[in-house]
């Protein structure tokens, strides 16, 4: 959400004018800041709405809407379905279950949440080599297809784990990012249930 110094002064100029009692029109901004045309101005204030710092209503005349930072930041938390743990140690055999959801910055993570989007919280201590710590929550994305070197949700044969996915000569297999634990070579089947976007680390009550 960071703002370029001119799309900084164009809000100032649109507060300052509403604190004056009217909005100002597409061609008193283009005026104020001499752009060389309306569609220049035009440019700059739709950046600022996809920031969500500004909303209009389509062909109305002066329907510049201001949205305080606070607004604007919250419109970017979703809610993502939490299901329960998922095993970075040894894969265990368990059924996800739904326990609520976990609100997400997706803009501070750098995400894009869609219907297919989920969590789960990290239960062991396999994954530390990659910062993924006990109690975090990674979040996942269901159907992506894994590239060598990503963190996935998986089954292997039946149970569920926490890994890196790695493929060598066309032969996927799971890495731990621990030395202490050994990699896992799929006895029969493999399944990706979901491919790691990001993290969320809780901060610790003392």
């Amino acid at each position: 959400m960071d703002l370029t110094l001119r799309q900084k002064q164009i809000l100032d100029f649109i507060k300052r004018r509403q604190q004056e009692g009217e909005t100002p029109s597409l061609r008193e901004v283009t005026a104020y800041f001499s752009f060389r045309s309306k569609t220049a101005a035009r440019d700059h204030l739709r950046a600022l709405e996809r920031k969500g710092f500004l909303s209009r209503k389509p062909r109305t005349a002066r329907s510049l809407l201001l949205i305080s930072p606070l607004r604007a930041f919250r419109s970017a938390t979703v809610d993502i379905p939490l299901y329960g743990e998922i095993p970075a140690g040894l894969p265990q055999e368990r059924l996800q279950e739904a326990q609520g959801c976990i609100s997400v910055d997706t803009k501070s993570l750098g995400i894009r949440a869609t219907d297919r989007t989920f969590a789960l919280q990290v239960k062991g201590d396999s994954m530390i080599g990659k910062h993924i710590l006990e109690g975090d929550y990674v979040i996942l994305e269901h159907g992506l297809t894994p590239r060598s070197g990503d963190v996935v949700a998986a089954l292997v044969d039946h149970e569920s784990t926490l890994k890196t996915f790695i493929v060598e000569r066309g032969k996927p297999w799971l890495k731990a990012e621990n030395p202490r634990y050994s990699k896992i070579i799929p006895a029969s089947d493999l399944v990706i249930q979901g491919v790691m976007l990001g993290l969320v680390r809780r901060s610790k009550s003392w």
